[in-house]
C-alpha cells in the first residue's frame, strides 16, 4: 500500500460534557497539528498517490472551515462532544466528499482510504481512518 500524507494545523474552542472530562467539561482551547494520509494499492497514471499540492489545499479548506471556532455554537455539532477522535473522523469524512467530488482530481478518485490523525501535543494523538 502506497501513501501521502499532507499536515495542516487547527484552533479550536470547545467544552466536553461528561465527568470523565474532569476540567476539560469547561471551555477551552485547543491547537491540532493535523495529518492527512491517503492511501492507495497501486500508483496512478502519472506514478504519483494523490496529487500533494491539490491534498494540501483542499486540507486546508477542510480544517479552514473549523479553525478558530468555538465548536459549542456550531450546528453541526449539537449534541455532539467534540472529542479529538470525532474531530478527526469529521475531518476525514469532509476530505473523501471533496474526493468524491473531483477536487483532488480525477487521479483521487482511485483512492484507497484517508487517515487523519490529530496530535494534541508531543505525547498523545488520536486517528480515525476510513475507506473510500
Amino acid at each position: 500500500m502506497f501513501s501521502v500524507t499532507v499536515r495542516d494545523h487547527i484552533m479550536i474552542a470547545h467544552s466536553l460534557r461528561g465527568e470523565v472530562f474532569g476540567p476539560a467539561q469547561r471551555l477551552h482551547g485547543a491547537t491540532y497539528l493535523v495529518d492527512a494520509t491517503f492511501r492507495r494499492a497501486e500508483l496512478d497514471a502519472d506514478s504519483i498517490v494523490v496529487d500533494i499540492g491539490l491534498a494540501t489545499r483542499e486540507l486546508a479548506a477542510v480544517v479552514g472551515e473549523l479553525s478558530y471556532r468555538n465548536l459549542d455554537d456550531d450546528p453541526g455539532f449539537a449534541g455532539v462532544n467534540t472529542t479529538t477522535e470525532v474531530l478527526a473522523r469529521t475531518i476525514a469524512d469532509r476530505l473523501a466528499d471533496r474526493v468524491h467530488s473531483g477536487a483532488l482530481g480525477e487521479g483521487a478518485r482511485g483512492l484507497a482510504g484517508i487517515a487523519i490523525t490529530l496530535h494534541e501535543s508531543h505525547v498523545a494523538w488520536a486517528s480515525y481512518e476510513r475507506t473510500l
